[in-house]
């Protein structure tokens, strides 16, 4: 097949915000339009921008629209579309999947360990219509992205399973609903119905799903990774401190993922957040009021990165 690939994590608000200024970044430093990607793959936070990709919306507006800035005639894209700020309304009680749980106790190797988190957390409350309505101001009701390899990631609730929507072999599906389903972090929105089943957040089987395009035969495969990291800072709070542990089980997940595709000739870069850009970041990345400085950050510290990538690439060429 040959191309370049483009794949764009989970990370909600502020993985948002840090994956837009990576883009803009890579477009700068490569003279390269994402929208010509070969293959979109976006998961949670990543879905709502990889849709946006695969429907034709440039990554300068989904720059301007991060800044606040709205251009006329242009669609409207924004990180936090329901305006739901840094915290989720209380969850329904119980547990949110028992079929799910059921499964894990059956198969506990077919099934990742966030996976069976999500099963177990009582099922969220919010709404992700706004989402919806975000997607339909760039696709039609009912329709598909008009890039036809845009893959939005998604979970099956009582399965576990992923589920790459928009791949021929998955389900069909609305490119609004698939996003809204893959943004559904379980114990925060609700899940969302499609074709007869519940599906949630692709995150809880990934954070970036990379390993969907290892058949497709790539030159190149760009990953933005907001939820990983390899530099870390040092966070005084216990919180801070639990979500780098948290990050770190992330980061060798995605880098299994990456080493299967790497093995089939394919060159993988990848970018994730280093330590400034974790300090910006803070430890809620559902938190509006960072998006900002995240943003600029992101700007300065991906170019940066993709300079040393490719500097590494010229030397081992």
């Amino acid at each position: 097949m040959g191309g370049r690939g483009l794949v764009l994590g989970a990370g909600g608000v502020l993985g948002a915000a840090w994956t837009i200024g990576a883009l803009a970044a890579l477009q700068e430093a490569d003279g390269w339009d994402p929208r010509e990607a070969e293959v979109l793959v976006g998961t949670s936070a990543g879905s709502v921008l990889a849709g946006a990709l695969g429907c034709g919306v440039a990554v300068q507006t989904l720059l301007q629209h991060q800044q606040g800035l709205v251009v006329e005639g242009a669609p409207r894209i924004d990180a936090d579309p329901d305006g739901s700020g840094a915290f989720p309304p209380l969850p329904r009680p119980g547990i949110g999947s028992p079929r799910g749980l059921l499964n894990t106790a059956r198969h506990p190797s077919r099934v990742t360990p966030m996976a069976a988190l999500a099963a177990v957390l009582p099922q969220g409350r919010g709404t992700l219509e706004p989402v919806g309505q975000l997607v339909d101001g760039v696709c039609p009701p009912g329709a598909w992205a008009p890039h036809p390899q845009t893959w939005i990631i998604s979970m099956d609730y009582d399965t576990g399973r992923r589920v790459p929507f928009g791949r021929d072999t998955s389900p069909p599906a609305a490119l609004r609903d698939a996003v809204m389903s893959s943004c559904a972090i379980p114990g925060w929105y609700a899940p969302v119905h499609i074709g007869g089943r519940r599906y949630v957040d692709g995150g809880a089987c990934s954070p970036t799903s990379v390993d969907v395009v290892q058949a497709r035969d790539l030159d190149e495969v760009v990953v933005l990774s907001p939820m990983s990291a390899l530099d870390y800072d040092t966070p005084s709070s216990v919180a801070g401190r639990i979500e780098r542990r948290f990050r770190r089980l992330v980061t060798r997940r995605l880098l299994s993922e990456v080493k299967k595709v790497a093995a089939t000739g394919t060159t993988v870069t990848l970018l994730h957040p280093g330590a400034e850009d974790l300090d910006a970041i803070g430890v809620n990345m559902m938190d509006p009021k960072r998006r900002a400085k995240v943003l600029q950050t992101s700007l300065r510290t991906s170019a940066a990165s993709l300079r040393a990538s490719r500097a590494r690439l010229a030397v081992a060429g």
